[in-house]
């Protein structure tokens, strides 16, 4: 395993669309989201004093990597001020690569913001987080915080031996806000709504049971 730095990217927009329905019957805030996302993340390799040596990638101690990505994610949150709960997957394409040699690196020109044979393109993974969002009907303001973890080395693992396999699978957290626009018109009820009803419900049964018994 190799130490890295936190490399810091202010760069993650996107669009999604949330469809809300129950679950077993339940969970009336349940939703369903999917989205696209255009984002930039990366990796910086963190100076070994002890082997005065600095790990890189086709002479690379960083790089930055230009992705686009559609997320599929389970939703649930709760009305009026949302506490937003997120877990799935995603599917992405890596766009372009820049690759910085720091200070002790050297790499080609070619290479510099180019693709080798043996870096994979494709990525998928995993993706989950929590928020908050306050509800200005028909507009809701959400803040989150997402953790997203990739299954897709960014490399063929024997590129460098085909006896000592290397694997890098990037991790990002992501924090994010968006505005989020009531598409069509809501429905169903509040829990004081559902209990108004159910309170209803049980006296009108009283007082039919009342008037069937003074009847006979």
């Amino acid at each position: 395993s190799q130490k890295q730095d936190m490399v810091f990217v202010p760069l993650n927009f996107g669009v999604t669309v949330t469809t809300y329905g129950k679950m077993f019957g339940y969970m009336p805030f349940f939703g369903f989201q999917a989205g696209l996302f255009y984002a930039r993340e990366g990796y910086q390799f963190e100076y070994n004093e002890e082997r005065d040596y600095t790990y890189k990638i086709e002479g690379a101690e960083k790089a930055l990597i230009d992705v686009v990505e559609a997320p599929i994610l389970f939703h649930y949150d709760m009305w009026n001020f949302k506490i937003l709960a997120q877990l799935g997957c995603y599917a992405g394409y890596r766009l372009s690569i820049e690759r910085f040699p720091g200070k002790s690196g050297s790499v080609s020109e070619e290479l510099k913001h180019s693709f080798t044979d043996t870096d994979r393109r494709w990525d998928y993974g995993i993706k989950g987080g929590a928020g908050f969002a306050l509800v200005f009907d028909p507009v809701e303001i959400h803040f989150q915080a997402m953790y997203k973890h990739s299954l897709s080395s960014l490399y063929e693992p024997d590129h460098y031996s085909q006896y000592y396999y290397r694997f890098a699978y990037p991790s990002n957290i992501i924090i994010s806000v968006g505005a989020h626009f009531h598409l069509t018109k809501r429905s169903g009820m509040t829990k004081a709504k559902i209990k108004r009803k159910a309170k209803d419900m049980v006296f009108n049964k009283q007082r039919n049971g009342n008037y069937q018994s003074n009847g006979r």
